[in-house]
């Protein structure tokens, strides 16, 4: 008993991957996510840029960021089982060429549909890479080392909606735009290279295809994701387009969880909608992908049109959100390990709450120091949410279902984003009509700082200073309904942390993966 017990406890302390260099590894997998989270940030900046290289017009502009987190959001689910027929090293070294072969033709694209083609291969192929990465990370690491290396991931995960902007608009004021793409060239090869040297075989296991469960999860998620990107500028559920989208969905998410409920072998294993402490994980999971980066595009359109920023200096006052996170998750890896996951949630969501509750606090005359003080205090927050979200989904499941939970948690991530913008943006648009229409009300001719009456005689001088005051109001109207925002979502993080009553904490491991096997 004696005996086995010390090689229980041997097995244990080794992680489930070994590999001839692993810090080498370590940042090839991180360079390949980040590469693929930029991706989904940078290109925004680079939209009027394009637009008029590709001779496409203010809407078509958008299938170019449609496309891409449509193909992602189809191709994500086949991450388990193309990792398990094919192998994760084969899979992953293919989604890295992949990415950066489809980087190259968007950077040499010369028409609107040839853009759109190659993202859609972009996102088919950078689907995978976060998912991967973060099985890698936990997969050559022990259950001691795992809080570190998630700290690692989650400053990478955040690293994209902070950077993205800032790089982007650097990169198209001072070279051309399809820089954008072609900056993940070099991070493409050097990825791909380590991967195949240092990445070890593991077993494949071959199982047949979910077909329909597949089918039913792509078709609710490309809807749900056409009616998010189109609803803003179709008036939402009063076009005919969106109400389609709409009971699309529907019809294809219900039949999803009918068909994974009862089928033999689901895409998605029902043993991991069975760990209690995986689904609070996707719940927080979708929550903070929602706040994250919904702030990040609410700020850009508030320091520019509101404060009068430049692009480049309205994305530097967003560095110090990533300040906050990368020192404080330096520390907080380093005492993850003996500390409560659910402490470090909860203080994370009280300080993340603050911090937006100190920007529902803002003027629209105010020196930039609050902007900095708030964005630091709110990385802060921010770090100490990711880091044990992902510690708690991984403390109680299976070694054998981490690349399909990782894709959840993605996914889960992926469509809090698109939610949270779309919820924001429209908060935000009816916030500064009735807002306008609000104070619109109480401006009188007496209240105007200018007798209207007699200088009317020179032109238009009257209509100038009611120009001059409309503009005033729509200002006044505009920060009330950002301020109004940042308070909600200050809310919502405090409405959370109750949640968090049903996390069960698990300091032994989960589980190992299968040994190591040869890739067929």
């Amino acid at each position: 008993m004696s005996a086995r017990t010390d090689a229980a406890a041997a097995a244990a302390a080794l992680a489930p991957l070994q590999t001839a260099n692993r810090p080498l590894l370590i940042v090839a997998v991180m360079a390949a996510m980040v590469m693929q989270i930029l991706d989904t940030t940078i290109a925004n900046v680079a939209l009027p840029h394009m637009r008029a290289s590709l001779s496409a017009t203010q809407e078509t502009i958008t299938w170019v960021l449609t496309s891409y987190v449509l193909a992602s959001a189809v191709a994500l689910p086949l991450g388990g089982w193309l990792v398990a027929n094919f192998g994760l090293r084969r899979v992953f070294v293919i989604s890295v060429i992949g990415f950066t072969a489809a980087s190259v033709m968007c950077g040499l694209a010369q028409n609107l549909t040839q853009m759109v083609l190659f993202r859609v291969a972009q996102g088919l192929f950078g689907a995978f890479l976060g998912p991967f990465a973060q099985t890698v990370m936990l997969d050559v690491s022990t259950p001691e080392e795992r809080p570190r290396m998630m700290s690692l991931f989650s400053q990478g995960i955040m690293l994209g909606p902070i950077a993205g902007p800032v790089l982007g608009g650097w990169i198209t004021e001072n070279s051309d735009w399809r820089w954008v793409f072609f900056i993940n060239v070099p991070v493409g090869i050097f990825a791909a290279l380590v991967l195949i040297a240092l990445l070890p075989r593991t077993e494949v296991r071959p199982q047949r295809m979910d077909i329909m469960g597949w089918l039913f999860i792509a078709l609710a998620l490309a809807c749900f994701q056409l009616m998010l990107d189109r609803g803003e500028t179709k008036d939402w559920f009063g076009s005919g387009e969106i109400v389609t989208y709409a009971v699309i969905a529907a019809v294809g998410a219900w039949l999803a969880v009918v068909h994974l409920s009862t089928t033999a072998r689901p895409i998605y294993a029902r043993r991991i909608f069975a760990d209690p402490n995986f689904v609070v994980s996707m719940g927080l999971q979708f929550l903070m992908g929602s706040i994250l980066i919904s702030v990040s595009a609410l700020m850009p359109g508030l320091l520019q049109n509101l404060y009068g920023y430049p692009v480049i200096d309205a994305g530097l006052l967003l560095a110090p959100r990533g300040i906050g996170m990368l020192a404080s998750m330096m520390l907080l890896g380093k005492v993850m390990a003996k500390m409560d996951p659910r402490l470090a949630l909860g203080l994370g969501l009280v300080v993340t709450g603050w911090s937006l509750h100190m920007m529902a606090g803002w003027a629209p005359d105010m020196p930039t120091w609050p902007i900095v003080v708030s964005g630091v205090i709110q990385g802060i927050g921010m770090s100490f949410t990711y880091m044990p979200v992902n510690l708690i989904a991984f403390s109680t499941l299976p070694g054998e279902y981490r690349t399909d939970a990782a894709g959840l948690l993605n996914l889960c991530r992926s469509i809090g984003s698109s939610i949270g913008i779309a919820v924001v943006t429209v908060l935000l648009s009816q916030g500064i009509q009735r807002n306008h229409a609000e104070l619109a009300e109480r401006i009188t001719r007496m209240s105007v700082p200018a007798d209207l009456d007699r200088i009317t005689a020179y032109g238009g001088a009257a209509e100038s200073v009611a120009r001059v005051v409309d503009g005033m109001v729509n200002q006044q109207a505009a920060m009330i309904a950002y301020l109004n925002d940042f308070y909600l979502m200050a809310l919502v993080c405090w409405a959370t942390i109750p949640v968090l009553a049903l996390v069960k904490v698990n300091r032994q491991p989960a589980g190992p993966l299968p040994q190591m096997a040869a890739d067929h």
